[in-house]
């Protein structure tokens, strides 16, 4: 115990000095951490240290945290219980000791001390909010700070300790993550504890109407409790009429900008308190306060609110008259609020943002508060070579969900004349163009050539615009189709044909003609060359060569016969006709031959196009 005395009075960080004063104290097993049974050890003579100086303090008349404060060379040195605090923390922090041991010295410094003592303490905590909250402290820690914190709540008055409650409740805001449940109301329960009392019977020499009294003031038995409207209907009833004559009275008697401007409303919020006096006396004064005003119709548009949010019961939502009477009366209010002085329209919109706001922790609420923080998603490769399932998406595709969201947001989009405009080619490709100029020094993965959507449309408005380019696309891909003329003068030879390509394609063109030329006398040959029979002669005897009629001719002179002058003359023109034919026939090969030899990589190409 002298020694964590001696190590109090310190003038060094602590870690100079926390580290080794835990070692000669507890002269533990493991030279950097604690065990569970030395743990318990240490905290008993922590948590016996602070009671006494916590009574030194108190009889001493000083406050807790600056007692044993000195001042030294000039410098302000702290208190005992801060440094005090300032060690455990360091040894929480560096895992030396049981990290949930700083919140149990802080819930039973709480205890022991006075509200106004209190208040020290919890600027402490504040201070050292964000060690406090790092992951291996707040893990062993939050349920002991959320203790303490409510138990400050529950000794702290609600209509004079309004804003150390507001510290409390900001702090536990920042401390927990934003998807606690701990914070959560997740059954929606109101406080119907919170009563308005106001007078019930009438005094003497009142000067207002004391039925007008009575009507306003009843509305904050709706107002506390919410859920009883729907069910009952009479209860809505009431409400409405009520409602009702305390709008046509704020109707009757709008409030001038000179009465709005009379009242500070950032000087007031010095002397701010959580409700309202009730005394009919006040009525009169309380209806010419723009504040008191925005007060009660604020209310009313929250009650609405509530009303129309999703997530009941079908026995708990409105009806469909109730719904027609909601919409009225809220537009009543929001238009008294708009013109309550001062800067009535600023203070409308920002209702509006909080309560859209408010209907996004509704939602979040009714789905079972899901977790805020996500983990980055890992992109892993389909198992058993898997096909990866698409996204799907509303309409079909994302480009016809993404327009139909366009088109319900702007209803005008559908009847706009400039929404079915087919974009010139020079215009459409321009971009892709700027992408190819290599002085423009874009990225690739930022060019337009990326873009699925943008290379689908911009081929079908080539294919009718631009059928040349549209052609080159098969030899050059996207970038072959960009027109000429917005290319650099040195890109251009790139994707321009070449003479000797254009000669060659109409030379292609000319072989393909006499290819088919010659297929067509081939068939209209054998047609004409019949035996006087009728029956059809065999084309490869038609088309023999002439060596084969000069064998014939030679056989038949060689078997003793003599030819006379008509078989010669037969012979002779059976020669020529087998002749032409033979001729007609290797020169028809030859040519095709140049065209299967020579074409058929273009002829595939011509056929692919």
């Amino acid at each position: 115990m002298d020694l964590f005395r001696q190590a109090i009075l310190h003038p060094g960080p602590p870690q100079d000095f926390a580290l080794q004063t835990v070692q000669q104290v507890i002269k533990p097993q493991k030279q950097v951490k604690l065990v569970q049974d030395e743990n318990q050890l240490l905290e008993n003579m922590l948590r016996t240290l602070l009671q006494e100086l916590v009574s030194a303090a108190v009889q001493s008349g000083e406050e807790i945290m600056q007692y044993g404060q000195s001042i030294a060379d000039g410098e302000t040195r702290r208190g005992q219980i801060p440094r005090l605090l300032d060690i455990v923390l360091y040894l929480c922090e560096k895992e030396h000791v049981e990290g949930g041991m700083i919140f149990q010295l802080l819930e039973d410094l709480t205890e022991m001390s006075t509200m106004r003592n209190c208040k020290d303490i919890f600027g402490y905590i504040e201070s050292k909010q964000d060690i406090l909250g790092k992951p291996e402290l707040f893990a062993r820690g939050k349920l002991v700070m959320l203790r303490t914190c409510n138990q400050l709540l529950r000794r702290l008055s609600k209509a004079n300790d309004v804003v150390f409650c507001g510290r409390i409740i900001m702090f536990l805001a920042h401390f927990f993550p934003l998807s606690e449940r701990s914070a959560v109301n997740i059954k929606g329960v109101f406080n119907t504890s919170n009563e308005t009392k106001y007078e019930k019977e009438a005094p003497d020499c009142s000067s207002i109407d004391f039925n007008f009294y009575k009507t306003f003031w009843s509305l904050q038995e709706f107002f506390s409790n919410p859920a009883s409207l729907t069910p009952a209907l009479t209860k809505w009833q009431k409400f409405t009429s009520s409602l009702t004559v305390v709008l046509n009275t704020f109707e009757a008697q709008p409030l001038s900008d000179e009465e709005g401007n009379a009242i500070n409303l950032e000087d007031e919020s010095s002397n701010f308190s959580i409700k309202y006096l009730t005394s009919s006396n006040l009525m009169g004064l309380e209806l010419k306060d723009p504040s008191f005003r925005r007060h009660v119709l604020v209310q009313c548009l929250i009650l609405f609110d509530y009303l129309k949010a999703p997530g009941k019961n079908e026995k708990d939502l409105p009806s469909d008259t109730m719904k027609e009477e909601i919409k009225t009366c809220e537009e009543r209010v929001k238009k008294l609020l708009e013109t309550t002085p001062p800067r009535g329209k600023e203070f409308l919109h920002s209702i509006e943002h909080i309560l859209e706001r408010e209907r996004n922790w509704v939602w979040w609420k009714r789905d079972g508060c899901p977790p805020f923080e996500k983990q980055p998603i890992e992109k892993k490769l389909g198992q058993d070579g898997g096909r990866k399932r698409r996204p799907r998406w509303r309409l079909g595709n994302k480009e016809l969900s993404q327009l139909w969201k366009w088109a319900d947001q702007n209803p005008n989009a559908l009847t706009d004349p400039q929404r079915v405009r087919t974009p010139a080619i020079m215009d459409y490709w321009k971009p892709l163009a700027e992408d190819m100029d290599e002085s423009a020094g874009i990225e690739e993965e930022y060019h337009h050539k990326n873009n699925r959507v943008y290379c689908w449309k911009g081929l079908r408005f080539s294919a009718r615009q631009d059928l040349e380019g549209f052609s080159r696309f098969t030899e050059h891909g996207i970038e072959g189709v960009v027109p000429l003329e917005l290319l650099p003068a040195d890109m251009r030879s790139k994707y321009q044909a070449k003479p000797g390509d254009r000669s060659k394609r109409a030379k292609k063109e000319d072989t393909k003609g006499s290819v088919q030329q010659v297929e067509e006398s081939q068939i209209a040959t054998p047609a004409s060359e019949t035996d006087a029979d009728g029956s059809r002669i065999d084309p490869e005897a038609s088309a023999a060569p002439a060596d084969t009629d000069a064998m014939v001719a030679s056989g038949s002179l060689s078997q003793g016969g003599t030819p006379t002058p008509d078989e010669h003359q037969k012979q002779g023109s059976d020669t020529d006709a087998g002749l032409e034919a033979g001729q007609i026939e290797a020169d028809t090969e030859a040519e095709a031959g140049v065209v299967d030899g020579e074409t058929d990589a273009e002829v595939d190409l011509d056929v692919v196009a």
